[in-house]
């Protein structure tokens, strides 16, 4: 596992992500790996109390000393809270707070004191009435780590899936699929295969848009002017690349035996499969970044926030993730 602690953010105090993180200490204490949240130390220990869960909660002033104290205390980098947490409600007053989290945890990560950023889930009208120009994390991550083109990979033990496209109407995706746009993203996922998940030669299946794979163009034509060129480009560069395979017959057992990771043409046609396969146990990697990010693979979910019954095996497997992609990335380093 890497070296250095990672930086969990507050997400939204509203939400889950409280009860998830003081959960995932009370697992990873003992065996790790580390972690450090930069929080409202005050609202974890009241929430941790109203939970009845034995966490005890330290305020620390570096990672260093979170990292020490690791064993022993939720570690906590204070982020003050403007205003009290009303579980299930989020307000806009925590959202300058929520912000500086993320800043923190990023830049904490790119001076190297923190292995990589593990960012529980935002509301994202909370994230906008503070002022930030992004819906979601994934851009406003890129554009403050620095640069890169991020990609999003929802990964699990069965199944990596990445969306070349994501967050726009069905109605927009055949006009922003290009060509280039799925060659740009196979190379970033073929990389990342390599340099973070320690796959040496990494296999990548493509579906298609349309019905059948668009059944040699009597179903839609755009596996035929824009999937399949894309699909020879990264083959002519060497890559394993399979398709335009239909979406329907890709995510059973058999087949998925056949490849590393799936590159799927819209947001849905990506997140079903593996949010069916492994709902608790998925993680949202953000690809192509110079810092290592994820997150669990759901939303605030603010309808159960504050009863206890939130299950954390989503942030735990985010951890221990960003934990083993940091440390394959300082092996490199040194070599």
């Amino acid at each position: 596992m890497s070296a250095a602690p990672l930086a969990l953010t507050m997400g939204e105090p509203a939400g889950i992500g409280g009860e998830i993180a003081l959960a995932a200490w009370s697992r990873l204490r003992v065996s790790g790996p580390g972690f450090v949240a930069i929080d409202d130390p005050d609202r974890l220990a009241a929430l941790a109390r109203h939970l009845g869960r034995d966490v005890p909660v330290r305020a620390v002033g570096s990672l260093a000393e979170g990292a020490a104290s690791f064993p022993r205390a939720l570690p906590v980098l204070p982020e003050p809270l403007a205003a009290p947490v009303e579980p299930g409600r989020p307000d806009p007053a925590h959202g300058p707070a929520i912000i500086r989290s993320v800043e923190r945890a990023v830049a904490l990560a790119r001076a190297g004191e923190a292995g990589g950023v593990v960012t529980n889930p935002l509301a994202k009208t909370t994230l906008l009435a503070g002022g930030i120009g992004h819906a979601g994390h994934t851009t406003w991550l890129a554009e403050l780590a620095g640069g890169g083109v991020p990609v999003m990979m929802l990964a699990s033990p069965l199944l990596k899936v990445v969306p070349v496209t994501v967050h726009i109407p069905l109605a927009e995706v055949p006009a922003a699929l290009t060509t280039a746009r799925i060659v740009a993203t196979a190379r970033i996922v073929a990389a990342a295969l390599r340099a973070d998940f320690g796959i040496a030669r990494p296999r990548l299946a493509v579906t298609g848009l349309n019905p059948h794979a668009g059944e040699e163009g009597t179903i839609g034509r755009e596996e035929i002017a824009t999937i399949r060129p894309a699909i020879e480009i990264l083959r002519g560069e060497g890559l394993a690349v399979s398709g335009p395979h239909p979406a329907d017959s890709l995510f059973h057992e058999r087949a998925r035996a056949g490849y590393d990771a799936a590159l799927c043409m819209y947001h849905d046609q990506a997140l079903i499969p593996i949010k069916t396969l492994d709902f608790a146990g998925g993680v949202n990697v953000t690809l192509g970044l110079p810092i290592v990010r994820t997150s669990p693979d759901h939303g605030t979910a603010c309808d159960i926030a504050g009863q206890g019954i939130a299950d954390p095996s989503s942030l735990i497997a985010a951890i221990e993730l960003a934990a083993a992609m940091a440390a394959r990335r300082e092996r490199a380093r040194a070599a």
